[in-house]
């Protein structure tokens, strides 16, 4: 339970709590105006302030971060794991809290004359059992939910295990949050997977079951955005088609094979580019060789032609020629064209000589060349064989780097085969899940029945006591997990909505208790009542604090004053549960926190 909630805040109310129903009741003082309302009076601020002490985010925007309070810390005093611990936290330095064990003793009683039938309430005194500790609001979250709910991980960071924030706020109701929708969420936001984990664990039942369920849910989830993404875009491909994948695959495995079998037949030959350049000059030399041959065979082409036309001109003809145009020739003139024609054809000898003689030098040049041909053709071979039996380093580098890239092509289309594979088989592989959990459900379901029974008829008792025509909690096996139904007359409207969460508030709690688990208190705010007819609100005050004593837990309530009472209950007196401090709007200083501020 609560003891006390106080602050450094020097106006700031410090409030102080008893076993049982404590109401916090904001009323609308004499001399208030119209506009002065109870909005701000600090009835939900109390909420905020416990959520703040219990390991909240706090994160900017929350109350005890604002300018007027962020430097003031607040403190509470309750019961946890058997003893009393004090608990210390301030705005500026958030993620820092001081704790500390407490034990009162030397209570005294005051007479407090301000209240209709002057309650006795208790005055402690306490004293320190140990000095205060410097603690993470992390390894808060922690021990909290260590000495809570017997939770042997930090799962705070978990989120497919019961978490105590997650747990706690069912217990402590945030209208910021929309707490105040439905019975099984604590916050609008809560996703179905972790409403059934808290739930399943708070009712004793194998919330592993909820846990492997939400992981079905987020597999499903990523499987669908793949989907998506791998059906247009660059996403698309990257992963591509299992078919088309396969084909790729198998050329891409083919063509490694085959560079690999390459690589290991081929012989490095550390002269290969020395020979490779004699074979270059070889080339080049047979080509110069054959292109003199080819000048040669023009040259005794033209030089045979040159021999068979090489004849000097007859004697008899030029003289017939003479005698027909009817000149006589006189003998001194035969005389000189005899020596003319010896000197002619001794010309004509000496140039078929040196013709003959060029032709000759140039047979003799082709018959050389020719036999050098043979030679250099015969090494050029050698050297070429050589060099197609063997191969360059860098060559075989190449080829190993070639190598390597083929092999890394192979293993990324085998990764993407496989992916889209997987992505396309998943489905089936998560509906045969969802059929393994529905039948392990079913199996705890049986196992937990007694549980079971007691939540449905805790629910349906509670709510009975409040409606002539009881109320009824259904938990059902679905295929997508455990489903929490809740019914009641007229449930559409929003003061039944309400009284659905207050029973299955108090169902819990009371379960909770009698398991020995939960913080030992439960909170409800007034929103919880907004909407409720005034015999409804007063019948539920009146179940609440006959559960709470009963069970033996701590039942909080802020209310507007006016609600609170316009209803009686026959043998229940709201005075005697309400709280001596009463919160007003209607002055500066009438609220929890003392000030006025925005």
């Amino acid at each position: 339970m609560i003891h006390r909630i106080y602050s450094t805040l020097p106006s700031f109310k410090n409030l102080e709590f008893r076993p049982g129903l404590n109401v916090l009741l904001a009323e609308k003082s004499q001399g208030a105006t119209s506009k002065q309302t109870r909005n701000r009076a600090g009835k939900t601020s109390l909420i905020e302030i416990i959520h703040f002490l219990m390991g909240s985010e706090a994160e900017p925007g929350n109350l005890l971060r604002t300018k007027a309070l962020i430097d003031f810390t607040f403190c509470m005093d309750f019961d946890l794991g058997g003893s009393i611990v004090s608990v210390e936290r301030c705005g500026a330095s958030k993620s820092k809290l001081l704790i500390s064990e407490t034990r009162f003793v030397n209570r005294v009683y005051w007479k407090l004359d301000r209240l209709p039938h002057h309650y006795m309430i208790k005055k402690w005194f306490p004293i320190k059992l140990s000095e205060k500790k410097q603690i993470t609001n992390l390894d808060w979250r922690y021990l909290l939910g260590q000495k809570m709910f017997d939770l042997e991980s930090n799962a705070d960071e978990n989120g497919r295990s019961p978490t105590f924030r997650a747990n706690f706020s069912y217990f402590v109701r945030r209208q910021l949050n929309g707490a105040f929708t439905t019975p099984e969420k604590n916050t609008t936001q809560q996703q179905i997977g972790y409403v059934q984990i808290a739930l399943m664990f708070l009712l004793g039942l194998d919330w592993k079951i909820a846990s492997d369920w939400q992981q079905v849910r987020d597999q499903e989830k990523t499987l669908k955005e793949l989907k998506k993404a791998a059906g247009f875009g660059a996403f698309g491909n990257i992963i591509g088609k299992a078919a088309d994948l396969l084909t790729q695959l198998t050329l891409a495995e083919s063509r490694f094979k085959k560079a690999q079998d390459q690589v290991s037949q081929f012989r490095v030959l550390p002269e290969y580019h020395s020979l490779e350049i004699e074979a270059s000059k070889l080339t080049r030399e047979l080509n110069d060789l054959a292109n003199a041959n080819t000048l040669d065979i023009a040259t005794i082409n033209d030089l045979e032609t040159a021999l068979a036309s090489e004849e000097p001109p007859s004697l008899v003809d030029l003289e017939n020629v003479y005698q027909e145009v009817g000149i006589a020739l006189p003998g001194i003139v035969r005389k000189r064209y005899e020596d003319v024609s010896s000197f002619h054809e001794s010309v004509i000898r000496n140039r078929r000589d040196y013709l003959s003689g060029e032709l000759d030098a140039a047979k003799t040049r082709i018959a050389s060349r020719n036999q050098y041909k043979v030679s250099l053709d015969t090494r050029r071979a050698e050297v070429m064989a050589i060099l197609k039996s063997h191969g360059a380093l860098d060559q075989f580098s190449k080829l190993q780097g070639e190598i390597g890239r083929m092999e890394a092509e192979v293993e990324t289309l085998r990764q993407r085969y496989e992916a889209a594979e997987k992505l396309e088989g998943t489905k089936n592989e998560l509906e045969i899940e969802r059929n393994r959990l529905q039948l392990r459900l079913r199996r705890d379901f049986f196992e937990q029945n007694e549980r079971l029974n007691e939540a449905i008829v805790a629910f349906e008792e509670i709510s009975q006591q409040l409606y002539e025509s009881q109320g009824s909690m259904v938990i059902e096996n679905t295929s997508n997990g455990p489903s929490f139904n809740f019914q009641m007359q007229g449930d559409r409207s929003k003061g039944i909505k309400n009284m659905q969460i207050f029973c299955f508030d108090m169902m819990l709690m009371r379960l909770c208790t009698e398991r020995g688990i939960g913080p030992g208190f439960l909170v409800h705010d007034s929103h919880l009542f907004d909407g409720v007819d005034g015999r409804q609100v007063i019948s539920a005050l009146k179940v609440g604090s006959e559960i709470a004593e009963k069970v033996g837990f701590q039942y909080i309530v802020t209310m507007n004053e006016d609600d609170a009472f316009k209803e009686k209950e026959e043998g229940f007196d709201l005075n005697n549960y309400v709280l001596p401090i009463r919160l007003t709007d209607a002055t500066e200083e009438g609220g929890l926190f003392g000030i006025r501020f925005d």
